[in-house]
């Protein structure tokens, strides 16, 4: 059966149909080559812009500051990483949901609850009908955090911070200070040391594929590790717990305005504690009144008293005004430029040593110590021991004590006399502590400091010379003497050689004295081959019988106990004028 054949007849494509096909084509082409040459040409560097925002990550270390330690590396203060939760409920699905599935408020918040240790009526407050950008709370813990990242849940975000911490609380706030809502310092040696202390951050870029994978580059095995120093102190946080502790409870036992302690080696002037009341909890800086940030003991200024007797007695051993062996007559009174100046206790001692001078605290054989010595040579010698100077120092910006012209000084009869018993003239507690480590080293000048790498410690070769060795020995051994048989023989501890000096100095205020006081007591320990300095100032304690020797001289000696422990300093006695160890 023969199959029928269709015939088709080609029918010439019409020329105004083929002109079209061909325009159109042509266009095309030419449309496919300009847009070539613009991607190629014209968007280059738009699109490589692009194209690295894709492919490169920036990565930067959190906004952080560096630990602070204690020279055993006890922690003080250090960062403390947390999180805030980010929620959009929109987005809320469940591990093996299907896609377009949107889980309910209330079914997320059943399992954060939990975790967060939080009711659910408390979170779902914090939606108010809003489907994204919620910020549901903060201060969440790591432990917390991966708990929450276990859960799979999309639409929650976990953004990481650093909240700075002080685990020891109020033992340190006086000298660390704190950092605020903003992590930026504001007191203490968070302000002071504020650029030691920061962690400038470190950037980082990091290749990724199209889908984000990670691609191999030329990164060293060190790039991405962040700083993680710390800021190293001289403090011993054994000793300051035990100084902070005997300091408030003498504090509060006599009512007192405020107190101060510190521990520093004459030899360097490394602080080992330095403990000031009142305090505060640095965790909760806002529930505090502002004033009490301020480090008052080396931004506030007082008048030192009879401590500073031993200071005057190397000046005028120093000028050989007196020697060592010589005697002065102490009547009770004195009369100078028409003023009347006597002793605490308005008697007389008699003829007597210059130990005793000390032992008794006799102001009248001060006066008439001292008014050997020149007025303008006494003068330049406070201004040399720097009386007027700021104190440099790691610490706070020190105030500069106030001390008169030399004009007032020298043509005023008055003033010399009352400078002789510590008086007429102010300096910060700090100031005194450096003064009497300079006594107890032989002389030397040494700054105090509570940073181990406190780079403007004098060289050796250039240290800076006050007092004799000498000299420096034997105002040490009058000091001695006053823990042996004066007003410090509360301090004494058998078995240590001890020295000291107790002050009980009237505030003046606009200019004039009043009845509050100061007491204090500085200690050098120990004697026979000084090592620390041991100062307590208690300011206006409200009780009677105040004196250095009643308030200030217990905590010192509770203070020395505690160093002898914590530095296993052996007990030490004279004999035939060797010093040998107890056995």
């Amino acid at each position: 059966m023969k199959r029928n054949k269709k015939i088709v007849h080609l029918v010439p494509l019409e020329a105004l149909r083929f002109k079209l096909t061909y325009v159109f084509f042509l266009v095309l082409i030419f449309g496919l080559f300009g847009r070539l040459v613009n991607l190629q040409v014209f968007s280059a560097s738009d699109l490589q812009k692009k194209a690295r925002l894709i492919q490169f990550t920036k990565t930067s270390s959190l906004n952080r500051r560096r630990s602070i330690v204690d020279r055993n590396n006890r922690l003080i203060a250090y960062d403390k990483p947390l999180y805030k939760l980010w929620a959009h409920p929109k987005y809320f699905n469940f591990p093996g949901d299907s896609k377009n599935r949107v889980r309910s408020i209330e079914e997320v918040v059943n399992k954060l609850s939990p975790i967060l240790n939080l009711k659910d009526e408390f979170l779902l407050s914090k939606f108010e009908n809003k489907i994204i950008g919620i910020e549901l709370i903060d201060e969440i813990t790591e432990n917390q955090a991966i708990k929450i990242k276990n859960l799979h849940i999309s639409g929650l975000d976990l953004v990481k911070y650093s909240q700075r911490y002080y685990p020891q609380r109020n033992l340190y706030s006086n000298l660390i200070g704190f950092v605020n809502y903003e992590n930026k310092g504001s007191a203490g040696l968070e302000l002071h040391l504020d650029n030691q202390i920061k962690v400038f951050n470190k950037s980082n870029l990091v290749k990724k594929g199209g889908d984000g994978t990670p691609l191999p580059d030329n990164s060293g095995p060190r790039d991405f590790i962040n700083d993680y120093k710390s800021l190293g102190l001289t403090i011993d946080s054994r000793l300051q717990k035990a100084s902070f502790k005997a300091l408030n409870k003498q504090v509060m036992k006599w009512k007192a305005k405020k107190g101060f302690a510190i521990v520093m080696n004459v030899n360097n002037g490394a602080i080992l504690s330095l403990a000031s009341i009142p305090s505060y909890d640095p965790n909760k800086y806002w529930e505090y009144n502002s004033e009490i940030f301020k480090g008052w003991y080396s931004q506030d200024l007082f008048e030192p008293g009879s401590t500073f007797k031993p200071i005057n007695l190397a000046l005028a051993l120093e000028e050989n005004v007196i020697q060592k062996d010589g005697l002065v007559e102490d009547s009770g009174n004195i009369n100078v430029g028409g003023w009347t100046l006597s002793n605490w206790d308005k008697k007389g001692n008699g003829h007597i040593d210059y130990p005793r001078v000390l032992q008794v605290s006799s102001n009248v054989g001060m006066v008439k110590i001292m008014q050997n010595l020149p007025p303008k040579t006494y003068w330049d010698w406070l201004n040399k021991l720097g009386i007027s100077k700021n104190l440099e120092t790691d610490l706070f910006e020190s105030t500069a004590g106030q001390l008169k012209s030399k004009d007032i000084f020298v043509s005023q009869e008055i003033e010399p006399a009352v400078a002789s018993f510590g008086q007429g003239f102010s300096i910060s507690p700090l100031k005194l502590a450096q003064l009497h480590a300079v006594l107890a080293n032989g002389g030397i000048e040494v700054i105090p400091h509570v940073t181990l790498n406190f780079k403007d410690k004098p060289k050796i070769n250039s240290q800076k010379e006050i007092f004799s060795n000498k000299v420096s020995r034997i105002v040490l051994e009058w000091m001695e003497s006053v823990v042996e048989n004066g007003s410090g023989v509360g301090a004494k501890i058998d078995g240590y050689r001890i020295g000291g000096k107790t002050g009980t100095s009237q505030k003046a205020i606009n200019g004039r004295y009043t009845s509050k006081k100061v007491c204090s007591f500085i200690a050098t320990f120990p004697i026979n081959k000084p090592k620390y300095v041991v100062l307590v100032v208690i300011d206006e304690p409200s009780k009677p019988y105040a004196y250095g020797s009643t308030v200030a001289v217990p905590v010192a000696k509770e203070i020395i106990e505690s160093l002898i422990v914590i530095e296993k300093i052996p007990p030490q006695i004279e004999n035939n004028g060797l010093i040998v160890k107890k056995p």
